[in-house]
C-alpha cells in the first residue's frame, strides 16, 4: 500500500472567486484513509457495467449554503473526483441530505432510498446529530448496525462516515463515544469507515487549514469540501479495487 497520498486541489474558481494563490495541497496519511474491507458490489458494478451508483445519506454537514453549495459539497466533488479518476465508467452520486437526522431516523428512510436511487454503495455521514442531542450510545450503536445490515440486505455496499472535526466545538460536544462507537460497528460489520474526524483534525494539526474560520469563510468550506470528496474518491477506489479501470494519466 502507498505510504502517503496526496490529494492536490486544483487551482481553479470557485463560486466566482479567483484564488490569488494556489489551494494547499491536503495530504492525508494511509492509516487514516485506506482500510481493509472491500467494496465488493462497486467491485462488480463497474466491471460488469462500467457504471457505478453512489448515495450519500446525510446531514447538514454534508451540504454547503448558497447557490454553489450543491455543486461545491463533498457528494458532488466525489462524482467529480470519480470520474476524472476513472476510464470509461459512468459514475452517478445522489445527495439525500436533511439537518437534524439522528441515525435512527435515518435508518428509517433507508429502504425508501434504496428504492428510489438503486445504489451500489451508500455513504452513511452521521453522528454529529447524536453527540449534539446526547442520545444514549446503545442507542446510536443499535441505529448503526440495523442500518448497516438494512443497506447490505437492499444490494448495497456501504461506507460509514463520521462527524467533521471543529476546534470551536470540541470542548463542547463529547462526540469521542459516537467516534469510537463508529469504528466499532465499522470493524464488525466489515465496512469501510471514512473517519473525516480524524482527517481534518490532521488537516487542522497540520496548518493545512484554519478551521477556526470555517464557518465564516465559505471559500475555506468549499476547499475542505473539496478535498473530502477527492479523498473518499481514493478511498472508493482503493476498496472497490478499481485499479484496473484508473486513467492511466492519473495513476
Amino acid at each position: 500500500m502507498r505510504t502517503h497520498i496526496a490529494i492536490v486541489l486544483a487551482a481553479a474558481l470557485l463560486a466566482g472567486r479567483a484564488f490569488a494563490v494556489d489551494p494547499p495541497s491536503c495530504a492525508v496519511p494511509d492509516n487514516l484513509l485506506f482500510v481493509d474491507s472491500s467494496l465488493n458490489r462497486v467491485t462488480a458494478a463497474v466491471s460488469k457495467q462500467r457504471r457505478l451508483a453512489i448515495a450519500v445519506l446525510g446531514t447538514g454537514s454534508s451540504t454547503l449554503t448558497g447557490a454553489e453549495g450543491p455543486s461545491q459539497a463533498y457528494p458532488a466533488r466525489l462524482g467529480d473526483a470519480l470520474t476524472q479518476r476513472l476510464s470509461n465508467v459512468t459514475v452517478r452520486v445522489a445527495s439525500q441530505t436533511k439537518a437534524g437526522q439522528t441515525a435512527d431516523m435515518m435508518r428509517r428512510n433507508m429502504r425508501d432510498l434504496l428504492n428510489s436511487e438503486k445504489p451500489d454503495l451508500v455513504i452513511w455521514q452521521t453522528g454529529t446529530v447524536d453527540a449534539i442531542r446526547r442520545v444514549e450510545v446503545d442507542e446510536f450503536r443499535a441505529a448503526l448496525e440495523a442500518g448497516v445490515e438494512s443497506l447490505q440486505a437492499g444490494g448495497a455496499d456501504v461506507i460509514l462516515m463520521n462527524m467533521q472535526y471543529s476546534p470551536r466545538t470540541e470542548s463542547m460536544i463529547a462526540v469521542g463515544p459516537y467516534v469510537d462507537e463508529m469504528h466499532a460497528v465499522a470493524l464488525q460489520r466489515d465496512v469501510p469507515l471514512f473517519d473525516r474526524f480524524a482527517i481534518m483534525r490532521y488537516w487542522s494539526d497540520e496548518g493545512t487549514f484554519d478551521l477556526n474560520a470555517a464557518g465564516r469563510d465559505i471559500g475555506l468550506a468549499q476547499r475542505v469540501h473539496d478535498c473530502l470528496g477527492r479523498a473518499l474518491g481514493e478511498l472508493v477506489v482503493e476498496s472497490g479495487h478499481l485499479q484496473a479501470f484508473v486513467n492511466k494519466a492519473n495513476r
